[in-house]
């Protein structure tokens, strides 16, 4: 009996409530961590008793355009299939968005597609990476991130860094440039990111992976420049050095540095990451679940990428309960995947909205075996914790602004 044959015999008692199953309801909960931004959850629920959450990516001062558009295209899923994932994202993006994208929009959906996966897999009694292809791997590596944020001097990033180590992590991400993100920056500027990255790979010995982000700052001009010395310290890879939008520049500075670049946490769907590969600007892709479109999403661009012996990394500043646990499934089912990306500052606060949340060891998370995502959300412990509305920020003024460099 094929593979095919033996999941429709496995799923043969479920299929009459599957086909009557429709959605009933999309909600979003807004909440605020107690670190940095707020995060966004989503749950759809269904007539057969069967709910799904999903995460949808938020920043500073843009997590109610994304809410707004949550609440605009959820009613357009009620009296619909769960099951209908595909139909869904094509038909959010051709007919209620009329083909016209923004990262609200692309957070929405991804949210909402996530939640529908849930349910499938709840329904069918399966974790969701065995309706995806299936698992080619048992467990999935992860770097920590959010540990450096705030810090100023190289001593202060190198204790830090041993502490994170400490606990078992074998990869660690962090970004040594200065505030604030400008094109073209002072020397001082490069010169303070050498002195931190040489700090924290003292402090952590050669064995350690060191992984740079510059969040889409810099000229080629300066970043070859900066990323040939940073290179020096045995660096895992070299993250954003300027805007995708710019491929060209990004091939450019990737013949040049001897790192391997990353790219694509600020790109939606497959057709953003599709002139990156062409190019050749990137030996890693790192598209985020939680804005590019979903579970479904994030796999066909990982086998986009394959076709170009790219490999995928994907993003996740999210927290580390729904988006993660998303991500982890998509990244079962990648031959390309590498490592992702966990928060240490969101940990505390999942525990608290969660019993089941997915938690690495030594540098890895099992792959969950439980139906769906995996994990659940304690739905009244998120009202305690309601968004937080941010006063304006102090952004930039001309006369803020260096003379020149």
């Amino acid at each position: 009996m094929s593979p095919q044959c033996l999941v429709k015999y496995h799923l043969e008692p479920n299929r009459q409530k599957d086909k009557k199953m429709k959605i009933t309801a999309v909600k979003s909960y807004t909440v605020h961590p107690g670190w940095r931004k707020n995060l966004i959850f989503v749950k759809v629920e269904t007539d057969a008793g069967i709910h799904g959450w999903g995460e949808a990516y938020s920043q500073y001062d843009r997590d109610r355009p994304v809410v707004a558009q949550l609440d605009a295209l959820g009613p357009y899923l009620i009296d619909r299939s769960p099951f209908d994932i595909k139909h869904f994202t094509q038909f959010a993006f051709d007919d209620y968005a009329a083909r016209r994208g923004s990262v609200e929009l692309f957070c929405a959906i991804s949210g909402i597609e996530q939640a529908m996966w849930d349910i499938v897999g709840k329904s069918c009694n399966q974790p969701v990476y065995n309706l995806l292809g299936g698992r080619c791997r048992d467990r999935i590596r992860v770097y920590a991130n959010g540990w450096s944020y705030g810090m100023k001097e190289p001593a202060d990033y190198a204790r830090a860094a041993e502490k994170v180590v400490a606990q078992g992590w074998t990869a660690l991400k962090l970004d040594p440039l200065p505030a604030p993100w400008r094109t073209w920056i002072p020397k001082e500027h490069e010169e303070r990111a050498v002195r931190v990255v040489k700090a924290v790979r003292d402090a952590v010995g050669p064995d350690v992976d060191i992984l740079i982000d510059q969040h889409r700052r810099l000229a080629p001009m300066h970043a070859i420049r900066l990323d040939k010395r940073l290179a020096e310290f045995g660096l895992y890879w070299m993250e954003e050095s300027c805007q995708a939008e710019y491929t060209d520049e990004l091939a450019q500075i990737r013949r040049a540095i001897g790192v391997p670049v990353v790219i694509g946490e600020a790109t939606y769907t497959k057709t953003g990451f599709r002139p990156l590969l062409e190019r050749h600007a990137a030996d890693i892709l790192n598209p985020d679940v939680a804005c590019v479109g979903g579970i479904l999403e994030l796999k066909e661009i990982a086998a986009m990428a394959e076709s170009f012996l790219v490999a995928i990394s994907p993003h996740n500043y999210n927290s580390t309960l729904v988006a993660l646990a998303s991500t982890v499934h998509a990244s079962a089912v990648m031959p390309n995947f590498i490592i992702t990306e966990y928060f240490l500052p969101f940990v505390d606060f999942c525990d608290k909205i969660s019993s089941n949340q997915l938690k690495p060891k030594n540098g890895y998370i099992e792959l969950p075996t439980a139906p769906g995502l995996g994990i659940d959300v304690d739905e009244e412990a998120l009202t305690k914790f309601p968004g937080k509305s941010y006063t304006l920020r102090k952004l930039r003024r001309p006369a803020d602004e260096l003379g020149g460099i």
